[in-house]
């Protein structure tokens, strides 16, 4: 199968570590051009000079604390360079915790970041997908949309959030060649679950390396994913072989999801 993506600009975000950094990389070894975006410009130069040699690759500098400032950013980069036909929107996840005893503002800042900064971002991109008859939005979220995760309160609601939003935006967008898809990550080693794991060691009472494997055997896959594994799928949903592949859910989580 041919994932070519030659002459594809791709929109990578939260592209310095973990599954960002792992799907800018793959896309631009299919030969997009890649941009990469986060808030730590010297992070940002680091992956940048990970990505081919052979491609116009860039990044910009934001904050997905300010969504008015993201979507400024993003529009000012398209104006001087080129428009996006593909968007990845990825941020980190909400801190982990019960839902009864988050406050307001976990909720407010997990929205902002998280389903804010998406809209703005798909305004800012959707107009030249609709010009090129080309477009492909891919949220990264969590399986938590199909199964709220205990202890994760703020970020199973935000994500189910994200989830019907994706799923709204898909069939408005899907008869100008755009397609809108989430892949829900399971255990993965990424910083963020190395501090989940300590969380949950820490309430129950147990090592770190005692909680890791007890996670890992809620997998059927005995393991957790590389990032990698998951940028794979993403890189797919990103190519013209998903053209028919549109408002979906992806779980990558070695069969740990029960619900079909």
């Amino acid at each position: 199968m041919n994932l070519n993506l030659n002459n594809k600009n791709a929109l990578v975000c939260g592209s310095t570590q973990g599954i960002g950094k792992a799907t800018a990389i793959a896309l631009a070894q299919e030969g997009a051009n890649v941009t990469l975006v986060a808030r730590n410009r010297e992070k940002l130069k680091a992956v940048l000079e990970e990505l081919p040699k052979n491609k116009n690759h860039r990044f910009i500098v934001a904050d997905f604390s300010d969504p008015r400032d993201l979507q400024e950013k993003v529009i000012k980069f398209t104006n001087n360079n080129h428009g996006f036909h593909i968007l990845i929107n990825n941020t980190g996840g909400p801190r982990s915790g019960n839902i009864l005893t988050a406050s307001l503002e976990e909720f407010e800042n997990a929205f902002i970041q998280h389903l804010k900064c998406n809209h703005v971002l798909a305004q800012a991109t959707i107009p030249f997908m609709k010009e090129e008859g080309f477009g492909r939005i891919i949220n990264i979220i969590s399986t938590s949309v199909k199964e709220p995760i205990p202890g994760l309160g703020v970020s199973n609601t935000i994500r189910g959030a994200v989830g019907n939003w994706s799923k709204t935006l898909a069939t408005e967008v899907g008869s100008f060649g755009i397609t809108v898809n989430n892949v829900l990550p399971g255990f993965t080693e990424t910083e963020r679950l190395a501090d989940i794991i300590k969380v949950k060691a820490n309430g129950a009472d147990i090592s770190v390396e005692e909680m890791t494997e007890i996670m890992k055997n809620h997998t059927p896959a005995k393991r957790f994913a590389k990032p990698e594994e998951t940028a794979n799928v993403i890189t797919f949903l990103a190519s013209e072989a998903a053209s028919y592949v549109n408002g979906i859910n992806v779980p990558v989580d070695g069969g740990r999801t029960k619900s079909l």
